[in-house]
């Protein structure tokens, strides 16, 4: 795995590539601001960006949303210090693969790199019970975990598979699953991924 390193606490860096190289993953370019990350992503074109939220001159959900756009191959991992609803929304909606907190130990940036990698979402443990919006209607409906088990169920994995892929137990993708079938008025699991589709919660 190629990653782009983009993080402006100069320690950090340093921190986070020896890690990084430690477990096989090459830190193919370090950016130390938002717009260099783009330029980068775009010349070097890396498996995996590794992006701080927060830099100078570029930041947030534009950020993603230009290394999206500049290098359409390139998945986007956001790494954070803070902890917020508006962070995963607008990261999760403007593209990011996965969201990890600074505060998390470090081996979960190989769970969030890997995940993106192999085309799933990764959000810090410490965020999947935020509410996310309707992204049509602007009301709170499901929460970012409820949208990860519906995004899996779409895929055809069965409960168990679906929590070995996000670290819980069957029961509790099973918990997940009705909560949010209830919230979405849906009778049954798949109908539940049908309007989860239709509202713009997972595609």
């Amino acid at each position: 795995m190629r990653c782009l390193l983009a993080d402006d606490h100069p320690a950090l860096v340093v921190a986070l590539s020896d890690f990084l190289e430690t477990n096989g993953i090459e830190v193919a370019a370090i950016a130390r601001d938002g717009a260099e990350a783009v330029e980068l992503a775009a010349s070097e074109a890396p498996d995996v960006a590794l992006v701080d939220y927060r830099m100078p001159k570029l930041a947030g959900r534009e950020l993603v949303e230009r290394i999206r756009a500049e290098a359409p191959g390139t998945k986007v991992v956001v790494y954070t210090a803070e902890m917020g609803e508006s962070i995963a929304r607008e990261a999760l909606g403007a593209g990011a693969s996965g969201i990890v907190l600074k505060e998390a130990p470090l081996v979960d940036l190989l769970r969030a790199l890997g995940s993106a990698l192999a085309d799933r979402t990764y959000v810090d443990p410490a965020l999947a019970g935020l509410a996310l919006l309707n992204p049509r209607s602007g009301r709170t409906l499901l929460t970012v975990r409820e949208c990860q088990v519906l995004e899996l169920l779409a895929e055809g994995l069965s409960h168990e598979e679906i929590g070995g892929r996000l670290g819980i137990s069957g029961e509790t993708v099973r918990t997940h699953l009705q909560k949010a079938s209830e919230r979405l008025g849906a009778g049954t699991r798949t109908q539940a991924v049908a309007t989860a589709l239709r509202l713009g919660f997972i595609s």
